[in-house]
């Protein structure tokens, strides 16, 4: 009998590598295209979408405008529909015993669902149960706790047999008041280590590596 019937996995540098590699030099390119000459360390990258998600980073730190957001955001999907980043090692371990010992798979990302389709078609040959993706209105995006509501409401789940997995707190701020556990995925170390201390302190658990989620998920 599986622990949690159902997980809901994050995507970017919870299943794949994303952020060192692909998204923040993106965002330096577009920073030097929006705001010339303004600059913005990996570090504080990491911090700040941490703690205000990617849109209102560039609003409150660099007054970033909805029409320059809608741009930047064609320009990051014309990118990313290019590569495929790669996947941690051992997470795809936890996806196939997931699928296979019968339980529900979900994705709830501020990826869009068809780059989410992509990587898990191109390094794990299954696919997620449901896709909560950027693409859907905001109220039905996280950190609202609208997507977790609609898998229990679909699945006839309770909150005690979904667990989220995330590196990120705004899954804390969605799952938190339904009463769902949330498991920090740790093991992309960002090297920020307040970052890392407070996911510590807000999450129910913490891995450092996708073998020990493994094991306490299906040990």
């Amino acid at each position: 009998m599986l622990k949690y019937p159902c997980l809901v996995l994050d995507h970017d540098d919870t299943v794949v590598q994303t952020m060192k590699t692909l998204s923040y030099p993106f965002f330096c390119l577009e920073l030097d295209q929006f705001r010339p000459g303004a600059t913005m360390s990996l570090d504080d990258y990491i911090l700040q979408c941490h703690h205000l998600g990617f849109a209102d980073m560039c609003r409150k730190c660099f007054g970033f405008t909805d029409e320059e957001l809608k741009l930047e955001h064609k320009q990051w999907m014309d990118y990313i529909m290019t590569q495929i980043p790669d996947p941690f090692p051992g997470i795809d371990r936890i996806i196939h015993r997931q699928k296979e010992e019968g339980g529900i798979l979900c994705v709830v990302s501020h990826s869009h669902s068809d780059n989410i389709l992509r990587d898990y078609d191109a390094h794990f040959g299954v696919r997620p149960d449901a896709v909560y993706g950027w693409e859907r209105p905001p109220h039905q995006c996280k950190p609202n706790p609208w997507p977790l509501k609609d898998i229990m409401a679909n699945y006839g789940l309770k909150p005690e047999e979904i667990l989220v997995v995330d590196d990120m707190k705004l899954a804390c701020m969605m799952a938190k008041p339904l009463g769902i556990q949330v498991a920090f995925a740790n093991w992309d170390d960002m090297g920020v280590p307040e970052l890392s201390a407070e996911m510590e302190s807000l999450c129910d658990f913490a891995f450092k590596t996708t073998e020990e989620l493994e094991k306490f998920l299906f040990e």
